[in-house]
């Protein structure tokens, strides 16, 4: 794996495939397996970009095309509808992993949710970015902490108060990861090191014995009583992640959530899982407008975001690109990356004669094929 110093993005990097194509180049074949897979027959994995894929777009003729990305989300002002997922080991991809995505976020004035399990400290990724921050005299932009739940209370409570404590704006609740396969073994110099000292449960099944259901492993993952603890010991705003019907996430406002991301995890967890482009809809109708809704998996250009934001999405993730691009040129890559996305919004949006978001309604929208 080699990450050669970079005073220029290659020409030849004009688009987020571009990025994919390349980064296998610089990364371990275990690492480049680990972050491209899905779960099962990757059914899941290959519908969410499928699906962007089935719907096309109707433009506006001759339209007054002075407008912006700009959106305010949670109180806070964001250049665009894009923030960066949470990824986890980012030094995996470069040995400066959450530190170049941090930055590169900061000097694109990206929001940032940054992962439990990131090989970097919540606190050391927070610094940098308020450095970086200080230094373009300007706020950083708005971070987030994504939480997974740990088996004891008091672990998931520390980790909430650290977040407060180093400036996090909101918490990320995940909910449908408790169960995944064991990943690859990390190489050395690569942990989630926000949660040394703390017990990390696996089940290892035996003939005979359980294999999940009723062990210490499922009696961990997330229920409705946990959304309502961690709503009782934090006034930031919480996020629920990993929705897809629309019920659930009816309920999930009831109880207290501030905003819910739809996403199956980028197909990593459960196989079969319809795409998060064709359940942001009946959300969004679940919900009513209540809270802002994101939309996580499968974005890759900028017509993806027309497409989300057209069916009720107020901003989207975005996961793997960010691997790929800090593999292949690290904080520059991740910044290009971010600057790619949003000129291809903006050039979507002026070629839809929709020069502001809020113009970003269904009926630019049309089914393709039969």
């Amino acid at each position: 794996m080699s990450h050669p110093p970079l005073s220029a993005i290659p020409e030849d990097l004009r688009s987020l495939a571009d990025y994919e194509l390349r980064a296998a180049q610089h990364l371990t074949p275990e690492a480049w397996r680990h972050i491209q897979e899905g779960a099962g027959r990757e059914i899941t994995l290959y519908e969410n970009r499928a699906a962007f894929d089935r719907i096309g777009l109707l433009p506006r003729a001759m339209a007054d095309l002075d407008g912006g990305t700009r959106i305010e989300l949670l109180g806070r002002s964001h250049a665009s509808p894009i923030l960066l997922a949470p990824i986890a080991y980012q030094r995996l991809a470069h040995p400066d992993g959450e530190l170049a995505a941090v930055r590169a976020a900061t000097a694109l004035d990206t929001g940032m949710v940054v992962s439990t399990l990131a090989s970097v400290t919540i606190e050391d990724i927070a610094a940098a970015a308020h450095s970086l921050g200080r230094e373009l005299e300007r706020p950083a932009a708005p971070l987030w902490f994504q939480l997974y739940l740990q088996p004891e209370r008091e672990h998931s409570l520390q980790l909430v108060r650290r977040a407060e404590a180093a400036g996090y704006e909101a918490i990320v609740l995940t909910i449908d990861a408790a169960l995944k396969p064991a990943g690859m073994t990390l190489p050395p110099g690569v942990d989630a090191v926000n949660l040394a000292g703390m017990p990390r449960p696996r089940q290892v099944s035996v003939p005979g014995g359980r294999i999940l259901l009723g062990t210490p492993l499922t009696d961990a993952a997330p229920k409705w009583a946990d959304l309502a603890w961690l709503r009782g010991v934090t006034t930031l705003p919480i996020l629920v992640k990993g929705l897809v019907l629309g019920e659930d996430a009816r309920r999930t406002v009831d109880e207290g959530a501030d905003g819910l991301i739809v996403s199956n995890h980028g197909g990593r967890v459960l196989d079969g899982l319809p795409s998060a482009i064709e359940l942001i809809q009946s959300v969004a109708e679940a919900t009513q407008g209540r809270v802002p809704l994101l939309l996580d998996g499968g974005v890759r250009q900028g017509t993806d975001v027309v497409k989300a934001l057209a069916l009720g999405a107020a901003a989207v993730l975005v996961g793997r690109p960010q691997l790929h691009a800090l593999a292949v040129a690290g904080m520059p890559g991740v910044a290009h990356m971010i600057h790619l996305m949003r000129t291809e919004l903006e050039a979507a949006m002026a070629q839809l004669g929709c020069p502001s978001v809020a113009m970003l309604t269904p009926d630019r929208l049309v089914a393709l094929g039969g």
